[in-house]
This record gives structure tokens, C-alpha cells and sequence, in this order.
């Protein structure tokens, strides 16, 4: 389980296909500190840590991944957003978070709002991811509050440290990101699908 408050960006360093997999190599400052068989999310994306060297380790990501995220999308020197798994018993400062991801979406729009910056998102709608105003979604990892929540469209606000200090600084109207829905959400949808 994860928060959505990322510790720190990493930068991929190398991209290799085995068969269906992508393994992806990340430079990262808590390199040092991880595990074989750890998990960390990248852009909210849960993979397992399969190999470290120096401060580089290795994940691979499964074609069920791929298809589900914008992982396949990322290049040697893009950056990402890195969260390592919750500690039991640490306060949790965003929101429940899995590292699965429900589907991506797109950023429709980029405004600044004199002191935070207004990111709008649209995804494909069917029913079984919804948002709420002022409810949880995740971008690309991060713990987000929505405003101006539609059928197929959000908007989140970032403050300038997050906007720094995360993938966020690199966003164009066009990037494809990956959308976890707030998991008390999923569950809801799910049980009026089935009741209505």
C-alpha cells in the first residue's frame, strides 16, 4: 500500500524488452536503501525491485501493465515519480493508495491560478471509475484532491512545491498519465452497478 506522497524523482537510465516485459532501470537517491523483492510505485505504477546496482535498481513491468499504463511510454532520461510501500504504523499524510492503476488519462489543460497551477484530465468513462468534488484521485502516483469533477473529466490544483518536486513540471497539454481512483470510490460504483 502506498499514500500518494512521493519521495523522491528518479530518472530511467535503461529500457529492455524480454519477450512481453519491459525491465526498467531507475537512478534513484534511495537506491541504496531498497531490497530484492521490494515494492516501489513509479508514476503510481507498484513494481517489484528484481535487481540493484549501485544506486540503479531494476523492475519489469508485465504486458498486462503495459497495456493499463503509460509505462511503455517512458525513455532513457525521463524522470518519474517514486514512492516506496508504507510502513505499518506511519502516519498516512495522502490517501489510500494500491499502485494499481485504473486506466490513464490525458491532460486537456495547463492554467495558472496565481499561486497553484490547474491541471484538467479527461478519461474514458464507463461507469466504474467515478470522481467526486473534493474527493482522492491519484496522477501519476501523486495524492490529489479533485475540483470540478465531471462524467469524464477532473480538474486537481498544485501547489508550487509539489509542481517542483514531482513529474507534474513536465506535463503538456497531450501527456498520458496513469488515474488510480480512490478505492472507497471503486468499491461504491461497484455495488451501484450491481443494485441499480
Amino acid at each position: 500500500m502506498f499514500t500518494g506522497i512521493i519521495e523522491t524523482l528518479g530518472v530511467v537510465t535503461k529500457l529492455e524488452r524480454e519477450k512481453e516485459n519491459l525491465h526498467l532501470t531507475v537512478k534513484s537517491n534511495f537506491t541504496h536503501e531498497l531490497k530484492i523483492d521490494q515494492s516501489v510505485a513509479h508514476n503510481g505504477v507498484c513494481l517489484t525491485v528484481v535487481g540493484i546496482e549501485n544506486d540503479e535498481y531494476t523492475v519489469t513491468a508485465i504486458k498486462e501493465t503495459l497495456d493499463k499504463t503509460n509505462i511503455e511510454e517512458l525513455k532513457v532520461g525521463d524522470e518519474v515519480n517514486l514512492e516506496r510501500g508504507m510502513k505499518l504504523g506511519d502516519r498516512l499524510d495522502g490517501h489510500i493508495v494500491q499502485g494499481h492503476v485504473d486506466r490513464t488519462g490525458i491532460c486537456k489543460s495547463i492554467e495558472d491560478a496565481e499561486g497553484s497551477t490547474v491541471f484538467t484530465f479527461t478519461y474514458d468513462f464507463d461507469g466504474s471509475n467515478i470522481t467526486i468534488e473534493k474527493g482522492s484521485i491519484t496522477v501519476n502516483g501523486v495524492s490529489l484532491t479533485v475540483v470540478n469533477s465531471k462524467k469524464s473529466e477532473f480538474s486537481v490544483a498544485i501547489i508550487p512545491f509539489t509542481y517542483a518536486h514531482t513529474t507534474f513540471k513536465n506535463f503538456v497539454v497531450g501527456t498520458k498519465v496513469n488515474l488510480e481512483f480512490d478505492v472507497i470510490g471503486k468499491y461504491v460504483a461497484r455495488l451501484h452497478g450491481l443494485n441499480g
